[in-house]
């Protein structure tokens, strides 16, 4: 069986080989996507030091990029964001991202309400300090 990858020309580009989604089936498999910005490595509301460290970042316009990104992916998969089933959210810092994101995802999510998992881990690929893995039906 082959299961069509679909690139979006509009969200960031991966940072590993990987396409940004898979069909299979009905069911649309979005890759761990991050708030980073097409074209550049600029995060939204995050602020590096010269070796690449975070010195500071807002949680909360990482979300807003973040959500968007997704929904980019979604629609240039020939999906959309009511169609999402299931969310996986990794949170770097749980105890102090945690209500903030809760409170953007409850913007994003209030007419479609997905499966939702949300997970501590200590690092990213990137400088971030959210991504979603998100399955949708198509």
């Amino acid at each position: 069986m082959s299961a069509p990858k679909f690139e979006s020309n509009r969200a960031p580009e991966p940072v590993g080989l990987y396409p940004h989604a898979r069909q299979v089936g009905e069911l649309l498999f979005l890759s761990g996507v991050g708030p980073r910005e097409r074209g550049t490595k600029k995060i939204p509301g995050v602020e590096l030091d010269g070796a690449g460290n975070i010195v500071s970042y807002d949680i909360e316009k990482q979300c807003h990029s973040v959500f968007n990104n997704v929904r980019m992916i979604l629609e240039d998969s020939g999906s959309g964001w009511d169609k999402i089933v299931d969310v996986t959210v990794f949170l770097t810092n749980m105890k102090d991202d945690f209500k903030t994101y809760n409170r953007v995802y409850a913007e994003y999510f209030k007419d479609n309400l997905p499966c939702r998992t949300t997970v501590e881990i200590n690092c990213l690929p990137t400088p971030i300090a959210i991504e979603l893995k998100v399955i949708a039906t198509i």
